[in-house]
């Protein structure tokens, strides 16, 4: 054998490509980024088990990176964040196209979370407050962002705010989800070790559309709390009442959004004596989260008269906020009205496009 084939021979085989994993967030506060995190020293496992290909929140990469991977070539991509801006909806798309699964990543990818409050209102009412009526806003001149800015004889761009907030799936094909605001660090690992799993072992991928790092009931169900659902006459804000720490928030008059709400989170919040906020989305069989939690208190609602049960209802601040704070996207009600009829015959349209 000459001396080079058995240098060849000698040497080690080249390891294998890990799958390539991506990170990314669009309209959202970063929790979900910081959720990942959460996981404490596993992170090295995902850092040993993939090749992370772009997380700009953490490490410098660039949206030319992606541009110039092959379509598929990432292998699992989580997205978090709404679809907000015309930014939102191009890194979604290419997103989709690098990765073969991408996962919506959190409520605001889920249904549209916080970000989609606004869709109660409307683009110029948005701007009306930030940018001129806010007591925190000092803008005597009424400047408000363009899309295009000249400066120092350059043009410098925004993305164009779009009048709707979307989820995820209303903008690209999306093959799961991950629920939660944010979702809890260990059902983030639990998903990920999943994963892993399956890319080592080759086990076959869960059903399309699967909801993963959460349960098949409501935050009922997994709460320690006793629940008799007695009868309601009046509703409290938490900071209103000290609750029975072994007693359903719901039957002391406190609005908890577990009755319409998944599982999957341990009923953290109900543990500490705060009432579920709704963060792990509708449960199911369900199609509206805030239809199915007002269900649920027309059953508890100790009165009968009209009158009585309106100012029973009046203890619920917000109900827009407390009803649909994470699923406003995705629910019945979708949006505010953008057009008005013009005569009594006209009807109503809804914006058909998100821009």
């Amino acid at each position: 054998m000459s001396e080079s084939a058995e240098k060849q021979s000698s040497d080690p085989a080249p390891a294998a490509a890990k799958p390539k994993l991506a990170l990314y967030w669009a309209a959202s506060c970063g929790g979900c980024e910081i959720a990942v995190l959460d996981i404490e020293e596993k992170i090295l496992d995902v850092a040993a088990n993939f090749d992370i290909v772009f997380w700009p929140v953490a490490m410098d990469f660039k949206t030319k990176d992606v541009e110039a991977m092959e379509d598929g070539e990432i292998t699992l991509c989580l997205f978090n964040g709404a679809i907000r801006n015309d930014d939102n909806e191009y890194m979604a798309k290419l997103l989709r196209r690098k990765a073969k699964v991408l996962v919506a990543f959190g409520s605001c990818a889920c249904e549209g979370c916080i970000p989609a409050l606004s869709n109660a209102t409307s683009k110029k009412e948005t701007f009306d407050w930030v940018y001129h009526k806010s007591p925190s806003t000092d803008n005597a001149e009424g400047v408000e962002p363009q899309i295009k800015t000249k400066v120092n004889g350059f043009d410098l761009e925004l993305p164009k705010f779009w009048e709707t907030v979307r989820s995820l799936d209303q903008i690209v094909d999306v093959d799961y989800y991950v629920p939660g605001c944010p979702p809890q660090a260990h059902q983030i690992w639990a998903v990920l070790e999943t994963v892993i799993d399956i890319l080592k072992n080759g086990k076959p991928l869960p059903p399309k559309g699967t909801v993963l790092g959460a349960g098949q009931k409501t935050v009922c169900d997994e709460c320690p709390r006793t629940r008799e659902e007695k009868k309601i006459k009046k509703f409290f804000r938490p900071h209103e009442i000290i609750p029975d720490p072994d007693k359903c928030l719901l039957d002391q008059g406190i609005l908890c959004m577990g009755p319409a709400t998944r599982d999957g989170c341990d009923a953290r919040c109900p543990s500490v004596c705060m009432p579920c906020r709704g963060c792990y989305g509708l449960p199911p069989n369900s199609r509206d989260q805030g239809a199915k939690m007002i269900s649920a208190l027309a059953s508890v609602i100790d009165s009968e008269d009209p009158e009585e049960v309106d100012k029973i209802l009046d203890g619920i601040v917000d109900p827009i906020g407390s009803f649909y704070r994470f699923s406003l996207a995705k629910a019945t009600l979708g949006r505010k009205l953008t057009q008005r009829p013009e005569t009594p015959q006209a009807q109503p349209q809804l914006e058909e496009v998100a821009k």
